[in-house]
């Protein structure tokens, strides 16, 4: 059994959030066959995963274990914001193109990071609102001379990708509801195919294909059905529909949103497309009476040319904890009891690593590859996940394992065909769900079902455990023939990265300080590790140019890890950076965030308005501004507001006059008095003295991280 730490730790503390641990195991590694997709120059990354089957494995082994150490910086280019970048490099003959924050993309030379162009789609700063996890994108695709883009607020435009221009612009989702794109279109057989996102906020999930010369419409698959007794845009929805209660809430949409993984397979000529959680999380309020509630949290086998189903696979029937399968997916070619089998690979958030024969959708095997407490195993014979009943929140509050940011969430894992090895970003932690008896649906708010006023009161003074606590993180090395862990790193960050492994037998993933690592990919000691001066949570790509083998990857921290999980004492001016051997391009220094003071007028508060206030403000202002009124550090920390904030207090929280800024308006769901009461809660906060528990956090945040594993008793 092999477990490799990174960083030292402090004596026992105690805490009041839930932070568990799995062991790791160890075994041989085992060659695995090189996997289906579309060949790629090795020079090149061209597609989201280098190739179709979506492995995010180089073949270039310049760089490797024997010579890692004389990575140096090759170049870095300021990404122009302090906000989340999430995003895929593209690299194709030479050039690199990268998307930023609100849907940006910067053309790049790969070799010397020289600027060629750049376009800004100007998405509406309003749209923000309509964000659960920050302004972030997660790339383009690339293909016979375009530049293929999704928009924050719901585009897919088609640019020349010599110098930017615009050739066509749809528009693949309503402007005025909560849909988002953030991530990544696909190219499959001439068309784009894009999802979106928005469930949280309550929409109705589909994934798109459109012609990738003209932007015509060719097909759309509806995730959900729109009612029990249709009509139904497609006979697959007369299916999903018997899974549903005639009583269900139908005017939340129910979600289901396709906001990330595709992958395909031209020999089988099938697209997957993972799909996420349903709106409302709370299973009885959402469908009552129950229901598998096809197909949330599925994975789905189409026809790329049609958009038909060939087959479905659903990892968390009627899901109830956003336990989304919309999880990286990737295609190989395994050697199972003796038998080769052409395979898909997802750990979506549930905790279970799913290995499925991906020409049928037959379940190959499910193990738990993190803590998981909702469901004891999957019976292989059902295919469906054996359920605890204690962990079903119908009518009381329940802590579950793992929590809402899962077990593995967007950040890309890897496949080594050398090894044979997934290597997996990982949490542990767990989520307490507080139920709610009287939760009413309401357009543009988070609506899981849960208590959030009665959350928040429960975390206020504790919000910053988890930054000084809880370090759950982990880069796993996963045996999917043997189902079971290899070895793993444990982080000393909260902030999840995704992976990139090499033909050099190495592991590359932003770790803990900011820094990016190598790691070894049969034994995962850390081998070298490089701090640009910013957070990374992107994944890492390499490609050549001119024979130099160079990684690279896009850094600042942000999203809903970044933005809640983590404190950020610097201004995140995030950055693209590249290595190569011998590289001497001088390290860009973190900038200190300036000194905050706070300006929140003494006024007397009504405790019943506090009361009020803190209600409004967990179900509309968290996602942004932090549980219990505490920024991480990317977005105002409204304890610190200015005294000309608090004098346009209504101006801004209803007259919409910062929503440039990305502060919209939200006159539409809020009075004049919720927005007082709103004020009242946040000057209540600021005013507030430190707990016993803020001043043992202050502490821990200044000297160290203690361990998650000695809070867990």
């Amino acid at each position: 059994m092999r477990t490799v730490r990174t960083g030292q730790f402090p004596g026992r503390a105690a805490a009041l959030i839930l932070c568990l641990l799995a062991s790791p195991a160890l075994a041989e590694p085992k060659p695995a066959g090189e996997g289906a997709g579309a060949p790629a120059l090795e020079t090149d990354w061209p597609l989201h995963g280098r190739t179709q089957d979506e492995q995010r494995f180089s073949p270039i082994g310049a760089i490797h274990r024997d010579n890692v150490t004389r990575l140096g910086l090759a170049w870095s280019v300021p990404a122009g914001t302090t906000r989340g970048l999430e995003a895929t490099p593209i690299v194709v003959d030479g050039v690199m193109y990268v998307t930023t924050t609100w849907s940006r993309v910067v053309a790049l030379d790969a070799a010397t990071g020289a600027e060629r162009w750049r376009y800004d789609p100007k998405v509406p700063g309003w749209k923000a609102r309509h964000a659960c996890c920050d302004v972030v994108n997660r790339g383009v695709a690339v293909s016979k001379g375009r530049v293929y883009l999704g928009t924050l607020d719901g585009r897919l435009i088609a640019l020349s990708a010599e110098n930017g221009t615009p050739i066509w612009e749809v528009r693949t989702a309503p402007l005025d509801q909560p849909y988002t794109i953030t991530g990544a279109p696909r190219i499959v057989k001439g068309r784009v195919v894009i999802g979106n996102g928005g469930a949280d906020f309550g929409v109705r999930g589909y994934v798109s294909a459109y012609d990738a010369m003209t932007g015509e419409l060719a097909w759309r698959f509806y995730t959900v059905p729109a009612s029990k007794s249709g009509p139904h845009e497609h006979p697959e929805l007369e299916q999903a529909a018997q899974t549903w209660s005639k009583d269900s809430a139908w005017e939340s949409g129910l979600g289901g949103t396709v906001w990330d993984s595709m992958a395909w397979d031209p020999e089988l000529d099938l697209l997957y497309v993972g799909v996420g959680n349903s709106s409302i999380y709370h299973r009885e309020t959402r469908s009552p009476g129950g229901g598998d509630n096809l197909f949330l949290a599925s994975i789905l086998a189409l026809n790329p040319d049609t958009g038909r189903l060939v087959w479905h696979y659903q990892t968390t029937p009627g899901e109830q904890w956003d336990y989304t399968a919309t999880q990286h997916l990737i295609l190989a070619e395994l050697e199972i009891a003796g038998r080769s089998r052409k395979v898909l690979m997802q750990a979506p958030k549930n905790g279970f690593f799913y290995v499925l024969d991906r020409a049928t959708g037959e379940l190959l095997s499910a193990e738990k590859y993190v803590s998981v407490s909702w469901a004891t195993h999957v019976d292989l014979r059902t295919g469906r996940p054996v359920e605890r009943p204690e962990a079903s929140w119908k009518d009381s509050d329940v802590a579950v394992v793992p929590s809402i940011a899962g077990g593995h969430n967007w950040h890309p894992m890897s496949f080594s065909p050398r090894t044979g090895w997934v290597y997996v970003p990982a949490i542990e932690y767990g989520y307490r769900y507080l139920y709610d008896a009287d939760f009413k649906f309401e357009a543009v708010k988070y609506n899981t079902g849960e208590d959030m006023e009665r959350l928040a009161a429960s975390l206020e003074g504790y919000e910053e455990i988890a930054l000084a606590f809880c370090s759950p993180t982990r880069l796993l090395a996963w045996d999917p023939v043997a189902a079971k862990k290899i070895w793993e790193v444990r982080r000393d960050t909260a902030l999840p990265a995704g992976v990139l492994s090499t033909a050099g037998d190495l592991v590359f993933q932003g770790a803990e300080q900011g820094r990016l690592a190598a790691y070894d990919a049969r034994t995962g000691v850390r081998l070298w590790a490089s701090d640009p001066g910013v957070r990374i949570m992107a994944p890492p790509i390499s490609y050549s140019v001119g024979g130099q083998q160079y990684i690279a990857v896009v850094a600042g921290a942000g999203g809903s890890a970044g933005g809640h999980f983590i404190k950020i004492d610097d201004t995140n001016a995030g950055r693209i950076l590249a290595w190569k051997l011998d590289g001497i391009a001088e390290r860009p220094a973190a900038r200190p965030r300036p000194l905050r003071s706070v300006g929140a007028p003494r006024v007397e508060l009504s405790p019943d308005q506090v009361v009020h206030g803190r209600a409004v403000y967990h179900q509309y202002c968290t996602s942004c501004h932090g549980l219990g009124a505490k920024s991480s550090g990317l977005h105002p920390d409204l304890r610190f507001s200015t005294p000309e904030v608090h004098d346009q207090w209504a101006e801004i929280v209803l007259g919409g006059i910062r929503q440039a800024k990305g502060m919209a308006s939200f006159a539409d769901a809020l009075s004049a008095s919720d927005a007082e009461a709103v004020h009242a809660y946040v000057i209540q906060r600021a005013l507030a003295e430190p707990t016993v528990a803020q001043r043992l956090v202050g502490w821990a945040t200044e000297n160290a991280c203690v361990p998650a594993s000695w809070i867990a008793d």
